[in-house]
């Protein structure tokens, strides 16, 4: 049995801005470098073992016209002045052995720190439910450390967020995505 499971994933992201809204998700995909893949996007979980590597690392490993799968956040809009921000959380449990989760966050209005935190958080939470942990953000998270503790299992969180202000004429797309490599 062949089974298709990702031993790397790498955080990228974009922002265009065009005329047209298609046009300006594709400037925002050339952005993040991930434009000459066809994208798949896939749900939440990164799998055991599946190592963090670089944007560098992970582009160079990217064929075009290659079946490439995502965990992507997009926003868009053409309102002038509007805030966008479009943001991917991972939450990385200790034991490798053991699974971890990608969020997905778009928002209007949001700065890209504010994104950037509530998907952390998001994928944090997540992995505390799988675990059947009552999870509270509040009194779970260790600024100093940068990691949660979740029920005396240490985890490390991390995020990519991209924000921008619409532009006067035409569309702005933000987009983040996390990128499975095998």
């Amino acid at each position: 049995m062949n089974i298709f499971v990702p031993k790397a994933i790498f955080l990228t992201k974009g922002v265009g801005n065009h005329r047209e809204e298609l046009h300006s998700f594709e400037l925002a995909l050339r952005d993040a470098g991930i434009e000459k893949c066809n994208l798949v996007q896939v749900s939440s979980i990164l799998p055991p073992g599946c190592k963090v590597i670089s944007r560098a690392k992970g582009l160079a490993q990217l064929r075009p016209g290659a079946i490439t799968y995502c965990v992507m956040s997009r926003c868009f809009s053409n309102e002038p002045r509007r805030l966008l921000a479009a943001s991917i959380g991972c939450a990385i449990p200790a034991d490798k052995r053991a699974y971890g989760y990608i969020s997905e966050h778009h928002a209007f209005g949001q700065t890209e720190k504010q994104a950037g935190e509530y998907a952390e958080d998001l994928a944090a939470a997540m992995l505390a439910s799988t675990l059947g942990i009552d999870f509270n953000i509040d009194e779970s998270w260790d600024e100093k450390k940068e990691i949660f503790k979740i029920s005396g299992k240490i985890v490390s969180t991390r995020n990519i967020t991209q924000s921008s202000i619409v532009k006067q004429n035409g569309y702005t797309t933000v987009l983040a995505a996390a990128v499975f490599v095998f």
